[in-house]
């Protein structure tokens, strides 16, 4: 597992976006994205922060399904 980089919320999205998952709405700072699996929705809200904070970072890869590197190689 490697090292989290220090990462904004837009990176975040992007590098998010790569991996299938779509906008669906904003909510103040949060931005809410989900990936439409079989049968099911996987739904990730990113803080829209310069920088994210690691642990909130580590919960949304978590949330997302992906492991911290193939993470970071899709930033």
């Amino acid at each position: 597992m490697g090292r989290l980089p220090s990462v904004s919320g837009k990176d975040a999205v992007r590098a998010l976006g790569k991996e299938g998952f779509r906008f669906i709405r904003q909510s103040g700072s949060h931005l809410v994205l989900q990936k439409a699996l079989a049968g099911s929705t996987v739904t990730v809200i990113v803080p829209n922060h310069p920088e994210l904070a690691r642990g909130t970072l580590r919960a949304i890869i978590r949330k997302s399904g992906l492991s911290v590197d193939d993470f970071i190689a899709l930033l």
